[in-house]
């Protein structure tokens, strides 16, 4: 498929979803080169079966770097799995930090940390009258704050988060290959760095320390490929701890504006702001969706799949279910609650999701609270293209 479709589609694949559900069994999307399971319940069984749906190659890429910009990272350290594409016993070796790192007690202890970096981002724009939400707060806080987890120097996080970013861009955007390389080598740079800091947290109390001792327990030096899972799997952590809450932040606040009635409800009523949380996810899920592999010959909602074929799990399209969800394409904070798929289900649920709503739910409550005035400055919004994280290019807001 031309990338043009394939873009038009990234920015509004709703209705491809739309005629997915209603359709008898699967449908195979060419801008997905996968078999599209788009119904609630569908997602929920594969997401259920991760014998029969391997999560190897979960985060396939549009763009395949050149051989120049494929050397540039050969050379540096990672290249190791990850937890979002593995299974089995590997997955849970690298979840476990993950889930420890990551748990309520951890994220209640952030709860100060996010508070105050939430207030400083809003309090260096509140007098100007407007701001680029995306650039001036959803992308600063949540790299902020996953930057503090892992234990990085304040002052290294623009540049790590920046490196992490590059990573996703040359899987997903096409560039020119000296664009590719200079890509490549800020990876490689990163990688090096996520060697020395690992190093030196082994005995600390964050993320990468947990990662760390999760991956290369005992005494010495972790070996080669000990030090490639951890590179990897920091890099990663960084990549998704950051991306998923800047679409949430993006996405919340988007369609809280876009219908005034549902901002000043929530202005009038605080108390929702959990219930919009849920809301904003459901309706606009933070991750689109990820591919599975299928193991073994076998049958999904009618359709026979061989092993080997692909799927693409739609987190976005099984919020939109109307078998599950009436009025399923309105926004509607005082909806009744119905549990959506937004952040997964079973093993390979999103250990950062607590994270991602503390950070929301602090970001609302100080906006309700600080500028109850807030409106959208431009009425057009356009979505970023990309097949994972969803988000807008750009918010302009005003108060």
């Amino acid at each position: 498929m031309e990338r043009v479709d394939r873009q038009a589609f990234y920015r509004d694949p709703y209705p491809v979803y739309a005629r997915a559900r209603a359709a008898r069994g699967l449908t195979f999307a060419g801008e997905l080169d996968a078999w599209l399971v788009a119904r609630h319940a569908d997602v929920r069984e594969v997401l259920s079966r991760p014998a029969d749906f391997s999560s190897q190659g979960a985060f396939r890429g549009d763009v395949t770097p050149s051989p120049r910009a494929f050397a540039e990272l050969a050379g540096a350290p990672g290249n190791a799995p990850v937890v979002l594409s593995s299974d089995g016993e590997a997955h849970q070796r690298y979840r476990r930090p993950l889930t420890r790192g990551l748990s309520a007690t951890r994220v209640a202890a952030a709860r100060p940390f996010i508070r105050a970096a939430a207030a400083g981002l809003v309090a260096s724009f509140a007098a100007e009258g407007g701001v680029e939400w995306m650039g001036g707060y959803a992308r600063p806080l949540p790299a902020t704050v996953i930057g503090h987890l892992l234990g990085l120097d304040p002052a290294d996080v623009p540049a790590a988060i920046r490196a992490g970013d590059r990573a996703e861009d040359l899987i997903f955007t096409p560039m020119p290959e000296d664009e590719q390389i200079a890509a490549a080598r800020e990876v490689a740079a990163l990688r090096h760095r996520l060697v020395a800091h690992a190093a030196r947290s082994r005995e600390q109390d964050n993320l990468t320390g947990e990662l760390v001792r999760g991956l290369a327990p005992g005494p010495g030096e972790p070996t080669t490929r000990q030090r490639d899972e951890i590179v990897s799997n920091t890099q990663n952590l960084m990549l998704a701890g950051h991306l998923t809450t800047t679409a949430l932040l993006g996405t919340a606040v988007h369609r809280l504006l876009r219908d005034r009635r549902q901002w000043e409800l929530l202005c009038e009523r605080p108390e929702l702001i959990p219930a919009a949380i849920e809301e904003a996810a459901r309706f606009e899920a933070p991750v689109q969706g990820f591919r599975r592999r299928v193991t073994r010959p076998l049958t999904l909602s009618g359709t026979r799949l061989d092993e080997g074929d692909t799927v693409f799990v739609s987190f976005a399209s099984a919020g939109r279910d109307e078998a599950v969800f009436a009025e399923q394409d309105v926004f509607d904070i005082a909806r009744e609650p119905a549990r959506h798929l937004s952040f997964g289900h079973g093993v390979h649920g999103c250990p950062g999701a607590l994270l991602a709503r503390e950070q929301v739910r602090i970001t609302l409550e100080l906006l309700v609270r600080e500028l109850p005035g807030l409106r959208l400055a431009e009425g057009e919004v356009t979505m970023a293209a990309t097949p994972i994280h969803r988000a807008p290019e750009k918010l302009v807001l005003a108060w």
